[in-house]
This record gives C-alpha cells, sequence and structure tokens, in this order.
C-alpha cells in the first residue's frame, strides 16, 4: 500500500465520525416535527423542545474538556476511539426512549462526540503530509454537511427511531477502522518513544527525503523539550505548566482561533440553516415548505464544501479565506441594503428573487472559506506542547460561540428585523477578518514543526541546532 492510501484510510475514520457529528447536528430536523404530531405518544413543548436542539452544544464543553486529557496521556488513536463510544450509547438511548427526559439524555451522550471535530483536525495534521494535509481538513467539514443533509433526505420515508439505529451503522464502521491505526507520531515523540515514533511515521509517509526531514526537525524540538525539562525540578516544570499560558508560542495561536471561532460563526454556518425557514418567512413574507428549502441549502452548503476541499489543494489558506471572507461581507451588505430599502418603501419589494440569489452567493462564499478554513487552522497553529490544551480551550470558545449565534439570533430578527441581523453579523465579520488579515501566517504546505517554528522564532525555517539552542534559552 502506499502512503496516500495509508493516509486515506486512517484519514476515513475522522471523515466518517464527522459525517456521524453531521447527523446528530440534523437530527432535530426530523425529531422535533415527529414530537410535534398530535399521535405522538411523546410530546414535546417549546421549552423542551429548544432542550432537544440546544443540548449537543452544552454537551460539546465537556466533551472538549476531558478528550484534551486524554488525548494528551493515551494518546490520539484512543481518544478516538473513546469519543465514538457515547455516540453508540446516544442513538441506542434514542431508539429506545419512551419519554421526553430520556431523549434528552441520548442527545446529550450524542453530543459528547463533539471534541471528535477537534481532535479530528489535530489527527489529520499529525498523520498526513503536508500537500494532502488541507484537503482531508476541508473533506472534513464536508463531512459534516454532508451529514446533516443524508438525514434531512431519509427523514421524510424513515421513522425517527429507525433514523436511531440507521445512525448507528457508520460509528461502529468508524471504531473499526481506528482499531487499525497506528498511534500519532508527533505523540509518540512527545512521550519520548523516538523509535515506536519513526516506525509509525514511515509507515504513514514513506521514506521520501521530505518525510525523512521532517521527523527529524519533530524529533529534534521533542529532545530538546526533553533536555531542558530534565535540568528543572517538579515545582519549575509546575510553574512551567501554567507560564505555557503566556508563552507566544500559545497567545498568537489562541488568539486566531478565537477570531476564526468568531467568523465561523458570524458567516451563519450554524445559524442560517437552523433560521432558514424563519429567515426566508422574513424576507418573502410567506412561508415555504420546510423539506425542499432545507435540502436546498443543505445541496448548496455541501457543495461550496466538498469544491472548498479542491480550493485547497491549490490555493492558500488566506488567499481562500480572505477573499472569499470579504466578498460575502459584501454581498451580505447588499442584501442588507436591499432588505432595509424594502421595508421602507424606497424601492419596491415584489422581487424576493433578488435578495435569494444575493443569499445563495453569499451561502457559497461563505461555505468556500469562512467555514472550511477556520476549522482546519485548529489542527495546524498549536505547537505539540500546547495541542491538547490548545484543542479543548478552542472547542470550548467554538462551542460557546455556537451556543451564543443560536440563541441570539431569534432575538435580533425579533428587535431588528431580518435585514438588522444580517448587519450585525456583517459588520463583526468584517473587522475580524480584517483584524485576522495581519496575524494569520500562511500553513498551506507547511509541516507542523515550521509552523511551530513560525510561531516561535518568527520563521518557518530554522536550522536544528539554532532550533535547540533557542528553545533552550526560551524555557
Amino acid at each position: 500500500m502506499t502512503p496516500l492510501f495509508k493516509q486515506i484510510w486512517t484519514m476515513s475514520a475522522v471523515l466518517i465520525s464527522q459525517f456521524c457529528m453531521g447527523l446528530v447536528l440534523g437530527y432535530p430536523s426530523s425529531l422535533l416535527p415527529a414530537l410535534h404530531h398530535p399521535d405522538s405518544p411523546i410530546k414535546a413543548n417549546l421549552h423542551m423542545s429548544s432542550w432537544l436542539g440546544s443540548i449537543v452544544g452544552v454537551a460539546c464543553i465537556p466533551s472538549f474538556l476531558i478528550s484534551s486529557v486524554f488525548m494528551s496521556i493515551y494518546g490520539r488513536r484512543i481518544t478516538e476511539g473513546f469519543l465514538i463510544l457515547p455516540g453508540i450509547a446516544g442513538w441506542l438511548t434514542i431508539y429506545f426512549a419512551n419519554d421526553i427526559q430520556t431523549l434528552i439524555v441520548g442527545r446529550f451522550l450524542c453530543g459528547l462526540t463533539g471534541a471528535a471535530s477537534s481532535l479530528g483536525a489535530i489527527v489529520i495534521g499529525e498523520y498526513t503530509s503536508p500537500k494532502y494535509r488541507g484537503v482531508f481538513l476541508y473533506l472534513k467539514n464536508a463531512s459534516v454537511c454532508l451529514g446533516a443533509m443524508f438525514i434531512h433526505i431519509i427523514s421524510r420515508y424513515i421513522h425517527w427511531r429507525n433514523i436511531a439505529l440507521v445512525s448507528l451503522i457508520p460509528l461502529f464502521v468508524a471504531l473499526v477502522i481506528v482499531f487499525t491505526w497506528p498511534e500519532s507520531p508527533a505523540w509518540l515523540a512527545s512521550q519520548h518513544q523516538y523509535e515506536k515514533s519513526e516506525e509509525s511515521f514511515y509507515w504513514l509517509r514513506g521514506h521520501s527525503e521530505a518525510s525523512q526531514r521532517e521527523l527529524e526537525e519533530t524529533i529534534s524540538a521533542q529532545k530538546a523539550r526533553l533536555s531542558a525539562s530534565k535540568k528543572k525540578s517538579n515545582c519549575q516544570n509546575l510553574t512551567g505548566f501554567f507560564r505555557k499560558f503566556t508563552q507566544k508560542d500559545f497567545l498568537k495561536p489562541m488568539l486566531i482561533i478565537l477570531l476564526a471561532a468568531i467568523i465561523l460563526e458570524m458567516s451563519g454556518r450554524h445559524v442560517f440553516p437552523a433560521y432558514a425557514l424563519l429567515i426566508m418567512a422574513e424576507i418573502s413574507g410567506e412561508s415555504y415548505q420546510s423539506f425542499y428549502y432545507a435540502l436546498g441549502i443543505d445541496l448548496i452548503i455541501t457543495t461550496s464544501a466538498i469544491f472548498a476541499s479542491a480550493l485547497g489543494k491549490v490555493v492558500k489558506r488566506r488567499t481562500l479565506l480572505f477573499a472569499t471572507g470579504f466578498a460575502a461581507v459584501v454581498v451580505l451588505t447588499l442584501v442588507c441594503l436591499y432588505l432595509f430599502l424594502a421595508a421602507k418603501n424606497i424601492i419596491p419589494d415584489d422581487k424576493p428573487w433578488i435578495p435569494f440569489s444575493l443569499l445563495i452567493i453569499y451561502f457559497v462564499l461563505a461555505n468556500l472559506g469562512c467555514a472550511p478554513v477556520p476549522l482546519a487552522l485548529v489542527g495546524e497553529v498549536f505547537p505539540l506542547a500546547h495541542r491538547g490544551i490548545g484543542a479543548a480551550l478552542s472547542g470550548v470558545w467554538i462551542s460557546i460561540c455556537l451556543v451564543g449565534g443560536l440563541q441570539s439570533t431569534p432575538y435580533l430578527i425579533n428587535s431588528i428585523n431580518v435585514y438588522g441581523c444580517f448587519a450585525v453579523y456583517g459588520c463583526i465579520l468584517g473587522i475580524t477578518l480584517f483584524i485576522l488579515y495581519f496575524i494569520l501566517p500562511e500553513t498551506k504546505d507547511k509541516t507542523l514543526q515550521e509552523i511551530e517554528n513560525y510561531f516561535n522564532y518568527g520563521k518557518f525555517k530554522i536550522s536544528i541546532d539554532e532550533e535547540a539552542n533557542k528553545k533552550m534559552i526560551r524555557l
């Protein structure tokens, strides 16, 4: 088997697990209408319905924190398999549920798999070669979109209990594939298991000159860190742990992820699909058939996400993010301007196809760059020493942004109308993109060690001796 085939095989488990996360996120579109039906044996009022939808985001927070500890102590392979188990338990709980409380417990268990998003980005970054890393990272986002679209389709033909059984199948497939993984070479190197790291690395990457150089740089950096750590007392090492939160190679990546998460949410990646019917009803003044509209939105988002995976192979991260991001802000501004003028009767409001067409363009632009690139950065920007805690804090912040966006949007629409809501989102998106433009480095085709060098020393290329000397001085 070629190294590329081995990387595709191992990454298939990550992509399948993200497909399953799309099933979890899209499941309320099937469950809630069924529970609201007069003949449903399980009844759900508005309060319980909101909990069924939002409990997944709440469950993601402890999931990210626990997984960061697990991935640092037990490695990436065991943690990935561990995160699949709550999803299996959650879907089984939903299938056998006879009351609304049990359904909420099942949804919470499914939400505990949410940390697979950040862990998946880290696994892709550590297991794949730099020239393929971007494609896999973008496909991770596309897999979530595909899962949500799949569940919207089958919900029209399959009972919600049977959907829970169907959702178990890909989880078991992903679990089986994870058992065939080698452990992450980077994690093995951080545990000073250099021979196992070398064996795992060459199995995944082959013996090319670039692979040998990347492995040599990684192991050299870890040996320098170990040498510095041995010269310190336990008290100094404990102080060093807390001091990492003040180091620039942690603060700079963390700031990038904080801004990237805001871009992800303000682009409407989660909000627009969730409130698509409400937004469209406000714009057009009438209701649409929910199934066909949701399917149309899913097709646009999924197609754009898949196309972004192809673009990621040839287009730089910065170019893709800022070109599509700023263009999306312009398009959203035009939507706001049209809706505002129409609402004030300054222009006729009998051409709803104009804002609809602009929104389609916006969805395409947002899902080409503003959605996949921020999620890809989680697996690239954190140095190995901070990768566990960085993934945990990133996941918690992304979950907070998700819950905040979903909670605030209905109130914004109710108080300042759709155009006002779009204006708020567009302003925040534009300002955040502008700030990130000056601090985000280009990570395409760079090794993780080169990216780490950039945050430590301000440049990607640095000699092994120079890196070791500077690291000794800094520690």
